[in-house]
């Protein structure tokens, strides 16, 4: 995920990933990056892009018709997509709403686009690089502190733990981070 350079306001922040289809009637699995899974719900506009790097950021806006918490997940069917093979063309699209519809941040806590573009050291004030990406997991969210030494590219997957991200200066573009360089 590229550094956001768009005003909080104008910004889309992703909050889930279309995992796949459901039966034949246009419905998709949705991977919800909120807890719990189905606070996704609570927006009524999405918008829809590719998950990569390398094409424009074209959010396409599209809304939930229907949707359903099961044992398996949440599943939704999209405005418009009413078979099978339309939903097959969303697999692997990322879910996002408008930053100005989110909820302010408790202490301590941030959304991950507010994270991605900071400058990582580490408490003794060491560069680790730049966050570049947040991995989701089933153990923890990742941070992905990218930087070139000696011409190589150097990444650290750091887990997004209150243990491992001691610090965030958002105004100054900064991040504190319990990671030593060499354990990666």
């Amino acid at each position: 995920m590229p550094v956001n350079d768009r005003t909080a306001s104008e910004r889309i922040v992703v909050l889930g990933k279309i995992a796949g289809v459901f039966g034949i009637a246009g419905w998709v699995k949705v991977l919800s990056y909120t807890d719990p899974p189905d606070n996704l719900l609570r927006y009524r506009q999405w918008s829809l892009v590719r998950d990569t790097e390398d094409e424009p950021k074209d959010w396409r806006p599209t809304k939930a018709i229907q949707s359903r918490m099961t044992s398996k997940g949440l599943q939704v069917q999209l405005e418009g997509v009413l078979d099978r093979t339309q939903a097959e063309k969303l697999a692997g699209m990322l879910i996002g709403v408008p930053r100005e519809l989110l909820p302010k941040p408790a202490a301590r806590e941030y959304y991950w686009d507010d994270l991605v573009g900071l400058e990582a050291y580490t408490p003794d004030g060491a560069r680790l690089g730049r966050i570049a990406d947040i991995r989701a997991t089933t153990a923890h969210a990742l941070l992905s502190i990218v930087a070139e030494h000696d011409g190589k590219r150097v990444e650290h997957l750091v887990p997004l733990v209150t243990e491992r991200l001691l610090k965030v200066d958002l105004e100054g573009q900064r991040a504190t981070v319990d990671w030593d360089p060499s354990w990666s």
